[in-house]
């Protein structure tokens, strides 16, 4: 490896030499095992004597810090370093705009309760992983890097078996040519706002709603307006007049899991045609239908030009793919294109080559029906153990997606303490009121089924009641 060394400051070549190495190994940059330059390169690299090094490093070594292996090199020894106060970005001066400073979120890592029933997680152990690993390969060969260069736009092949699967899934109206390629759909939603919002542009979020798309709308200097959700789903005739964009999850509301009334649906598709306003369609986990009549997707209802459908594959792969799409009218393809490329540019050619292989040779077709199968399992299992509390709770319905929700027939109920008393006895849940911004919600809880074994349901479900029931 190569060792950055200053010659820099008090004592003597070597003992500066021995003190940038020594400091490495205590601050566990350098770690165990970590074989160091050859005495002969790194006197060449400094431009010092060769035994200067060896000075340095026979130091080291007598110290307990170097080891030399006849033959191999000299490596850190195995003994690890803890240090006591490690080296670190400096404290700094300089200060984000007031619109950056709030407490860090915490990690979004799996719970490492009993029973997580997190929402917004599928279940890793049924990706196909042996698949992925021949199609990821099969994109590292020589000539398929040729092939790895900047567009901005995404794989080609890939955009074009994305408008394949968004046809015949969702019945969404594009061809490869509007399919813009993303970073999952926060970056699809992030694109959206830098070409359709600037300081002060009203945006209309759902209320309850995710979260952390109303954050990002927030830092593009966007006003930010919460619309009630009822059990139709928007509530089209209270978004504010003067909205420019209405971000709404009609297949699966987030966090409720309701799915927008076809009355609904056309409302808010005339009220952006009367009002020049774009609806941005966040189809984010529909893949995955527990009904024989799929919801309509806005995309394929509308007529003029308004909607703009962002996906992913986070839930029916994995969210560390980071693979998401948008489907835009073509009036704002090139504007998008454009923030694309000035932005983030490509993207990951090689993930997307093999997703691009993955859906073409059936494999996610295949991976969908098979998970189908055992979500529904887990799903039906968890529905029926919540049918015997229905005296208070209340399931929501829904017809998509990875989670159900509920809420308290009570509904003085604190949502919020009934998830502490849960994750007392081992389930983590979340409450709707967590996902509130601005208009009264009723206490409830949302409930994911994507990493629940069928075996743990019952168990689950079990202590889960005691929390409810207090």
């Amino acid at each position: 490896m190569d060792l950055h060394v200053s010659l820099d400051g008090p004592g003597d070549r070597a003992t500066r030499i021995y003190l940038t190495v020594r400091e490495a190994v205590v601050d566990g940059v350098l770690a165990p095992g970590d074989r160091l330059p050859a005495s002969r390169d790194l006197a060449h690299q400094l431009g010092v004597a060769r035994g200067t090094v060896t000075v340095a490093y026979d130091r080291l070594a007598a110290e307990g810090f170097l080891e030399t292996r006849p033959g191999a090199g000299t490596f850190v020894t195995a003994v690890p370093f803890a240090a006591a106060s490690p080296r670190g970005a400096r404290p700094g001066a300089v200060r984000p705009l007031p619109l950056w400073v709030r407490d860090p979120e915490p990690e979004p890592t799996r719970s490492r309760l009993l029973h997580d029933l997190s929402i917004g997680l599928p279940d890793p152990d049924l990706f196909p992983l042996e698949v992925w690993r021949r199609l990821v390969a099969d994109q590292l060969r020589r000539s398929r890097l040729a092939e790895a260069t900047y567009s901005g736009r995404g794989s080609w092949r890939l955009r074009s078996e994305i408008a394949r699967l968004l046809g015949l899934s969702r019945s969404v109206v594009a061809t490869g040519d509007d399919v813009l390629v993303t970073a999952g759909a926060q970056q699809a939603v992030d694109l959206v706002c830098r070409v359709l919002v600037g300081p002060g542009t009203v945006v209309a979020v759902e209320d309850p709603g995710y979260a952390a798309v109303h954050r990002l709308f927030e830092t593009h200097r966007a006003r930010v307006r919460g619309v009630p959700v009822d059990d139709e789903g928007l509530v089209v005739d209270a978004v504010p007049r003067g909205a420019r964009v209405v971000y709404v999850t009609p297949s699966h509301q987030f966090p409720t899991g309701i799915p927008m009334s076809l009355a609904r649906r056309v409302a808010l598709l005339r009220w952006a045609v009367e009002h020049d306003a774009v609806v941005v369609e966040d189809d984010y986990d529909s893949e995955y239908r527990w009904s024989d009549h799929p919801v309509e997707p806005l995309q394929s209802l509308d007529r003029d030009g308004r909607v703009i459908y962002v996906g992913t594959f986070s839930k029916t792969l994995l969210p560390g793919l980071r693979v998401g799409y948008i489907v835009a009218p073509r009036s704002l393809q090139p504007a998008l294109h454009e923030a694309k490329r000035v932005s983030t540019w490509e993207g990951d050619l090689t993930t997307q080559g093999a997703l691009a292989a993955f859906l073409g040779e059936g494999h996610h077709a295949a991976h969908v029906r098979r998970a189908r199968k055992v979500y529904r399992a887990r799903r039906d299992l968890l529905l029926d153990g919540l049918a015997g509390l229905d005296d208070v709770l209340t399931v929501l319905p829904s017809v998509a997606g990875l989670h159900v929700a509920v809420r308290f027939v009570d509904e003085a109920t604190d949502d919020a303490d009934v998830v502490a008393r849960a994750a007392a006895r081992g389930v983590r849940v979340e409450a709707l009121s967590a996902y509130r911004r601005e208009q009264p919600c009723r206490p409830g809880l949302a409930l994911g089924f994507g990493g629940l074994a069928v075996d743990a349901v019952p168990e689950a479900l079990r202590r889960l009641e005691a929390a409810v029931r207090g």
